[in-house]
């Protein structure tokens, strides 16, 4: 394997994987306070198609980058009202947050284009490469870490801020208690409702904003299912993460990683099927979640908030 090669396989890996971390980051954020959303998937795809559509219009990508974070919350505030205050079945109400969104992304996105037409086809504004002087030049890392667009240097900020939120601030620690103990969080004058509420929605912009990361940059455009299960991935990297926003980049870069590595095989001519290869990805991230939980469980030390899923009343006393 050529150092050209690997150099362009590693700056795919960060460009597929960017994505996956926000969204990974996001859901983190969600479950650490107790909440479980698996609306990930229908979240992304609103996110994809709002933030293009709002780029192509207004010809602004920032403005698309805002309008997907912003449909993201709102997503996720649908799934608060349902879960903290009405106190619904949180799996359920993130299974239905899927199926809507998945269906409200496919009819938005044949009539938000021009004069009603689809967006399919369609090419508008997109985060283009942005290579850093005298960084972008280094053998190997150069080209994969200092030549990307705005949203991967965004993502490189923002996992060590994320992680220094969690562990080392006041706001974190609340966070952190709520999905640990809420009745001991309330006991201590932690706002445990407007805790959950919060991170749930900014989970939910999180997640919106790693499906604009896909409709601006890494595949720029619209179709229909453009997250091609990505939600899912992200969800199953929370638990490969065990929760914790450092070891997400890891789990995406293993998914980007063998998304690029297949797709050069396919590019290469190679006689396995494109339909194997268009698997494995999902495969491997399935085999890995499979291995580390196994590990962790028998450590007794996966490290899922203790109230995660659970509802919480005020002055309801556990049975």
């Amino acid at each position: 394997m050529t150092l050209a090669l690997i150099t362009s396989i590693l700056a795919v890996t960060i460009r597929a994987g960017t994505s996956l971390v926000f969204a990974t980051i996001g859901e983190i954020y969600t479950e650490r306070s107790g909440v479980l959303n698996l609306g990930l998937e229908g979240t992304m795809l609103m996110g994809a198609v709002s933030g293009f559509a709002a780029a192509y219009h207004t010809g602004s990508l920032w403005w698309g980058v805002l309008v997907a974070m912003a449909v993201g919350g709102l997503m996720a505030l649908i799934h608060a009202v349902l879960t903290v205050s009405l106190r619904a079945d949180q799996t359920v109400s993130g299974l239905t947050l899927t199926i809507f969104g998945t269906g409200l992304s496919s009819f938005l996105g044949q009539r938000l284009g021009p004069a009603g037409k689809p967006l399919v086809g369609l090419v508008g504004p997109r985060f283009e490469r942005l290579p850093i002087p005298g960084l972008s030049d280094l053998p190997v890392v150069g080209r994969a870490l200092f030549q990307q667009d705005l949203l991967v240097y965004v993502m490189f900020i923002f996992v060590p801020l994320a992680a220094l939120y969690l562990y080392r601030t006041r706001p974190g620690l609340h966070l952190r208690a709520v999905g640990e103990s809420p009745e001991t969080a309330d006991a201590e004058g932690i706002d445990v409702y407007r805790t959950r509420y919060l991170y749930t929605i900014i989970g939910g912009m999180l997640v919106g904003l790693g499906g604009a990361h896909l409709s601006l940059s890494y595949t720029p455009g619209w179709s229909e299912n453009l997250t091609g299960g990505r939600g899912w991935i992200a969800v199953a990297l929370v638990i490969f993460a065990t929760w914790d926003p450092g070891r997400a980049v890891l789990g995406a870069l293993v998914f980007g990683g063998i998304n690029a590595i297949q797709f050069r095989m396919q590019a290469a001519g190679t006689t396995i099927p494109a339909a194997f290869l268009g698997m494995l990805p999902y495969a491997f991230t399935i085999l890995v979640l499979v291995l580390i939980t196994w590990l962790e469980s028998v450590r007794k030390r996966v490290g899922a908030p203790a109230a995660l899923g659970l509802p919480y009343v005020r002055g309801e006393r556990k049975s």
